[in-house]
């Protein structure tokens, strides 16, 4: 019997399935391994342990493994890819693949179809294909100069927030409750360490802050319900971006009496990642812009889990082999 491992590997954590050729039969989850952000050393750690206990979970050894699929934020660059094929070959003997992370996601949602995908986890991107196999991207160029709407850029939002609207560590204390709920995650007391923290070299962990945020905006807050509002709104440009570039003749589909557009003339678009998963006002915020910009999609509610989508690719690359 032939074995299957897929692999999504993130920047909070790394998911790993094994399968056979139609049956899920084991994932895990280990450390982040995106090597851009937690380096080399990290994301080996985590994909040998990923790999490890799924095997382990799945009563099969990675000898048994014929081919992997692992989708890897920066995996366009070669020297990630390269990097990235080279630690999983340390332990693994079968065809390896790497791709980014918005093709397994888009292979989770739609299969080989035509559709976007928009992913926001501990950075974001939205990326679609249309019937013809042409492909597009918005976003995704790192945390440092993108990744809107993603965990880093709402805990980094937020700490900027509170330092736009208090001068001093006793405004805060008096006047926020994400003030609170930060100090908790970041330890962060007396107020000149959040300023140090905020711009330490290299950066702190923003994406940290997305669950002090979430609290926050549950108990009220204004100023966090604002940035995860934000939030949706950004995610919703990138994917009508997406949208606009691979179905611009989709674009007037609504009809005159205010009906949603049939079949034949809407475009699937499907989420994945954490801040979808966790978050119901980016969630919402998210639909409700998406709508208004571009009636002609086809809004899927359930957010994908990309690492199913790892898989299935493993699986059909092996077909195709098969067949060439």
């Amino acid at each position: 019997m032939a074995f299957y491992l897929g692999i999504d590997g993130g920047g909070s954590k790394t998911a790993c399935a094994v399968g056979d050729e139609s049956h899920l039969i084991a994932t895990v989850t280990a450390g982040p391994s995106n090597i851009v952000r937690v380096g080399e050393t990290a994301a080996r750690e985590s994909l040998h342990q990923a790999v490890g206990q799924a095997c382990a979970a799945a009563g099969i050894t990675t000898q048994q493994i014929r081919r992997i699929c692992v989708g890897a934020a920066g995996a366009g660059r070669p020297e990630t890819a390269s990097m990235v094929h080279k630690i999983l070959a340390e332990i693994l003997q079968g065809e390896i693949d790497v791709v980014g992370d918005g093709p397994i996601a888009l292979e989770a949602a739609f299969g080989a179809g035509p559709g976007v995908i928009v992913i926001a986890g501990t950075g974001s991107i939205s990326y679609g294909r249309d019937a013809n196999g042409k492909t597009a991207r918005a976003g995704g160029w790192g945390f440092a100069v993108s990744d809107e709407g993603s965990a880093h850029w709402i805990g980094r939002a937020a700490i900027a927030a509170l330092l736009r609207a208090n001068g001093s560590e006793a405004g805060i204390e008096s006047n926020s409750v994400l003030w609170s709920v930060i100090t908790k995650v970041w330890n962060v007391s007396p107020f000149e360490k959040l300023v140090r923290i905020a711009n330490a070299s290299p950066p702190a962990d923003f994406s940290a802050i997305f669950p002090a945020v979430l609290t926050s905006a549950e108990q009220g807050d204004r100023t966090s319900e604002g940035i995860l509002e934000h939030a949706g709104r950004e995610l919703a440009e990138l994917a009508a971006r997406v949208i606009h570039r691979l179905f611009p003749q989709r674009e007037p589909a609504r009809t005159t009496s205010g009906q949603s557009p049939d079949a034949e003339h809407t475009v699937p678009v499907a989420l994945a990642g954490g801040v979808f998963r966790h978050a119901a006002v980016v969630r919402q915020t998210f639909y409700n812009e998406v709508r208004n910009r571009c009636p002609e999609a086809a809004l899927n509610p359930q957010v994908v889990d990309p690492v199913l989508g790892a898989l299935q690719l493993a699986r059909r690359d092996e077909k195709h082999a098969t067949l060439e």
